[in-house]
């Protein structure tokens, strides 16, 4: 019998007949969203000619060898906690998030307000918020260190919506009768506000593309604290070797940024901002001129907020945040280099 002959009019044999067409779906992966930024800095400002009135130092003497004109400081009530919190409010409002949107608080900070309980649940408890909270040490590339911990729990499912902290007293560890130091540090604090959102995994998703983390424990006592709660006798102050600081941190920053964009499949054209850490101008400009980026592009905070430590990156994004310069779409390129030695870097597209 002919099959054909046989059916209705205007059907074809099953072995005729056009397959459907598969609709190729692009795949979905999980992204931390910057969806709000703020930040906090002290109400004292101290300039570099008030510094040398108590100190052998000038504003000529810091300004060429740092690029410092000013910092921040701290008052007795403007604790690591208060300042934190600040920051994080600041960022909620920003992302018209609430409390409730919190699942969690992570703290980057080498100058807690107590050994326990971490300066992140005294944030979560000022700012009615719940889920967990937990303090991180790494000096000044605490918040890149952080900032990687939180993409790597949203991305996994563990939480949706999470701040970020960077919050730094260093005017408490400092020894103000060393010029070599206490001319470098401001205290402050900067904060984000992440939520989990789609993209297909590709160097144009919105969100955190990538963390890169590194340290290097043989480089310790180039910058440190002398002391703490096991080590009560000591000073507590902080000390640096700054030629070998300087020295490794162009180094190895300058890898950390390559690294970023080699990990993207992203050249250095598309870098439309670095966002340094504020500790010294002229280690700056050194990763400028390698990114071959103009200044205009560069986040430039250190001349008023000196060196924040892990505050100093979400300071200096809550800066260009504030004056309108961070726009939908641009690609963000974050660096830090601290004490330990760490260092690390975050490609971030807003």
């Amino acid at each position: 019998m002919d099959l054909a002959m046989d059916m209705a009019p205007g059907l074809r044999p099953p072995a005729e007949r056009t397959a459907p067409i598969e609709q190729k779906q692009e795949p979905r992966v999980v992204r931390a969203l910057l969806a709000g930024i703020g930040g906090y800095l002290p109400e004292t400002v101290v300039s570099n000619d008030e510094l040398a009135r108590t100190v052998e130092t000038s504003d000529a003497w810091i300004r060429e060898r740092t690029g410092i004109a000013q910092r921040h400081i701290a008052q007795r009530h403007e604790t690591c906690a208060f300042m934190g919190t600040r920051a994080a409010a600041a960022a909620l409002a920003d992302a018209g998030a609430s409390a409730e949107e919190v699942d969690g608080i992570i703290l980057a900070t080498a100058t807690p307000d107590e050994a326990f309980p971490a300066t992140a649940l005294r944030v979560q408890a000022a700012l009615g918020a719940r889920g967990f909270g937990f303090d991180l040490s790494a000096a000044c590339s605490g918040f890149i260190y952080a900032l990687s911990v939180a993409d790597a729990m949203i991305r996994t499912g563990q939480a949706r919506g999470l701040l970020v902290i960077g919050s730094e007293v260093y005017s408490r560890i400092l020894n103000w009768q060393d010029r070599n130091t206490c001319v470098l540090f401001g205290d402050g604090a900067g904060a984000v506000f992440l939520r989990a959102g789609e993209g297909t995994g590709g160097g144009s998703d919105r969100g955190v593309l990538s963390t890169h983390l590194h340290a290097d424990g043989r480089l310790a006592d180039i910058l440190y604290v002398d002391g703490a709660v096991g080590q009560p006798e000591r000073t507590g102050h902080l000390v640096m070797n700054g030629k070998e600081v300087y020295r490794h941190a162009v180094l190895r920053l300058a890898e950390a940024v390559d690294e970023a964009l080699a990990a993207n499949g992203l050249g250095r054209e598309a870098v439309d901002w670095l966002v340094p850490h504020q500790a010294n101008a002229r280690i700056i400009d050194a990763i400028r001129k390698r990114l071959d980026l103009p200044p205009e592009r560069v986040v430039l905070t250190v001349a008023r907020h000196a060196n924040t430590s892990a505050a100093s990156v979400p300071l200096a994004l809550a800066d260009a945040h504030a004056r309108g310069a961070l726009l939908p779409g641009q690609l963000l390129l974050l660096e830090a280099l601290g004490g330990g030695l760490t260092w690390g870097s975050a490609l971030v597209r807003l």
